[in-house]
């Protein structure tokens, strides 16, 4: 592939080993995450952690927090930092399978390698804005009143998950196309 990719500092060979180590601590880190969500979902957050990023402004994020109460709050602390190697898990295996259905769609379609190439820089940008996101809710998770948290927040999760959302439909269409190719 002629485009530079995020992981260019990797023997050729090993990327697809770098991909299945880097997908299984990602597996093993959402899964950790989801069992801390649990005491997260109440009525003023029926999504748990995610409702808390979504919050957007003060009132929202201050009602979640009232809801969760102190025990549920140190589980939204966990869950935030653990979070921080789910980011570096999803950014490396997203970014990995982008580059790998990359290299094999460039065989034919040079501007299908150069997106993929793309989104996998793309993933560390969402793991970027994941970590300032994740930064700001434990601002008002340590009881800050700043408007500026939640907007924050807010504002970087919605391309998170935008950029992340990108990837994933990038690796399986573009997996696919791929194996039609062959």
């Amino acid at each position: 592939m002629k485009f530079a990719h995020p992981f260019v500092w990797l023997v050729e060979a090993k990327l697809a080993q770098a991909l299945v180590a880097t997908a299984i601590v990602a597996i093993i880190s959402m899964a950790s995450l989801q069992l801390l969500d649990s005491p997260l979902k109440t009525t003023a957050a029926p999504a748990g952690i995610i409702s808390y990023e979504f919050a957007s402004n003060l009132d929202g994020a201050r009602r979640i927090l009232a809801s969760w109460g102190p025990e549920a709050r140190v589980y939204a602390g966990l869950s935030l930092g653990l979070d921080y190697l789910f980011m570096v898990a999803y950014a490396c295996a997203l970014g990995l399978g982008c580059v790998l259905v990359a290299r094999r769609l460039g065989r034919w379609h040079q501007g299908l390698a150069r997106l993929g190439v793309g989104l996998s820089w793309g993933q560390w940008l969402a793991a970027l804005l994941d970590a300032t996101e994740n930064y700001a809710l434990i601002r008002l998770l340590l009881g800050s009143e700043r408007p500026l948290w939640p907007a924050l927040a807010y504002w970087c999760a919605l391309p998170k998950f935008l950029l992340v959302g990108a990837g994933i439909l990038f690796i399986v269409v573009g997996g696919v196309l791929a194996l039609l190719k062959q």
